[in-house]
């Protein structure tokens, strides 16, 4: 039965039908083949249930909110800024787009939004300065996958609502993993740029009063953070409505930058409808496959057998890993969450696994997923920004990432505490 879904699933998807159609075919066709009863009639209840959370209505907020954003002429300050404290250090504006993504990651919680945002500023100078274009564009693409794990993040909420954890402890959890995976980023890049100078481009410099001046840019996208986090926290909103102010304050930062129009709002709303329907197709889609695997009885079966093997905790969680690695190479990432949460998650917790701790560590096995081929969405995304070149290049830039995701996942092993700290100091 499992060997049936996955040669199903991997012949709709290499048929190139799009990730939500593939995910309800494949529903329908073993809802034909294994199911005693007609389970399509329970897809309209299905697809109401699954798309009334009220927490998911966060969703379309944050879209909207890193559109806004994307248009308010905030990220060219913020990439600006960075050039100024980052750059000098060997590897230059790469450092910037690291720690450019880093800082809008705390503002869009979108990884594709940030990889666009900020790719679509810094590409440009690729040329100018003489860099290593690969390892640029790695930069880009690893960089972008910040957005979904720095707080807030859209991937986040939808563990949180498949494993009903608590969303303040997960963004909590989140930070310093995030930040430190950023640092770990800057680390290698100016290894590799001490290793080989050419990769590097023409030095930059900034004087410390040019520095001073260019924080001024930065108080934008921390404000958004403060007031979309902090109104969480302080116990004022829930995520769902932190979101909406964080909407509101992003329309005032276009209106005081003068970016605010009816034709910016009309693109700003298109493309919000676009990306929302496009995610709830996909929630929708997964959650009637899942419904039908756990009627057919594979979920129970598949998780039986996991138990049955009788894994130690850590050799569970390899396994995990090297299953979430395998997997991003084929699906969608948010896809991918929603089909597997419900059957790798229970298994995990029975382990004696943190869910916000493995809430991070899932979290970056979807990063993963974003970065590796045939299917990662950051590196088309980043692709789509050039005007030449292969996808080859940004594949090849974004290897050595992975294998720094993969330490970082390491060291949460090793160091439960890099994720646990702060949710366990604010209760």
């Amino acid at each position: 039965m499992l060997l049936t879904s996955l040669i199903l699933l991997l012949a709709l998807l290499a048929a190139a039908l799009p990730v939500a159609a593939a995910l309800g075919t494949l529903g329908l066709l073993l809802d034909q083949i294994y199911s005693s009863m007609p389970l399509t009639l329970a897809l309209g209840e299905v697809a109401w249930s699954s798309s009334k959370d009220f927490l998911l209505v966060s969703i379309p907020m944050f879209v909207l909110l890193g559109e806004i954003l994307l248009r308010a002429g905030v990220a060219e300050r913020m990439y600006d800024a960075m050039v100024k404290w980052l750059s000098w250090m060997p590897g230059g504006l790469m450092h910037s787009n690291i720690g450019a993504c880093a800082i809008f990651a705390a503002t869009s919680g979108s990884s594709v939004a940030t990889a666009a945002t900020v790719g679509t500023v810094a590409l440009p100078l690729v040329e100018k300065h003489g860099y290593s274009e690969r390892l640029f564009l790695g930069t880009l693409a690893a960089g972008g996958t910040l957005g979904i794990l720095i707080p807030p993040s859209i991937n986040i909420i939808i563990y949180a609502v498949l494993t009903d954890t608590s969303i303040p402890r997960l963004y909590l959890a989140g930070i310093i993993p995030g930040l430190g995976m950023a640092l770990l980023f800057i680390l290698m890049v100016a290894a590799f740029c001490m290793a080989k100078p050419a990769l590097g481009g023409k030095p930059m410099s900034a004087t410390w009063a040019e520095r001073i001046r260019s924080l001024v840019h930065l108080v934008p996208p921390l404000g958004i953070f403060l007031v979309v986090v902090g109104s969480i926290y302080a116990g004022l909103a829930t995520p769902t409505e932190a979101a909406s102010l964080g909407v509101v304050a992003a329309l005032g930062l276009a209106w005081a930058f003068g970016k605010l129009s009816f034709a910016m709002m009309k693109e700003v709303l298109e493309n919000t409808m676009r990306t929302t329907a496009m995610v709830m197709l996909i929630i929708i889609a997964a959650y009637f496959l899942n419904f039908v695997i756990s009627a057919i009885g594979l979920t129970t079966m598949l998780t039986d057998y996991i138990a049955g093997l009788g894994l130690s905790k850590f050799e569970m969680l390899v396994a995990v890993v090297i299953f979430y690695l395998l997997l991003g190479c084929f699906m969608e990432t948010l896809s991918m969450m929603i089909t597997t949460i419900p059957i790798v998650a229970p298994v995990m917790f029975g382990l004696g696994f943190d869910p916000v701790w493995f809430g991070v560590v899932l979290v970056i096995l979807i990063e993963m997923a974003l970065i590796t081929p045939p299917v990662g969405l950051n590196l088309f995304v980043v692709q789509s920004l050039r005007s030449r070149g292969s996808l080859n290049d940004v594949i090849a830039g974004s290897v050595p990432f992975v294998g720094v995701m993969i330490v970082m996942i390491l060291l949460l092993g090793l160091f439960p505490a890099i994720a646990l700290w702060l949710p366990g100091l604010f209760g």
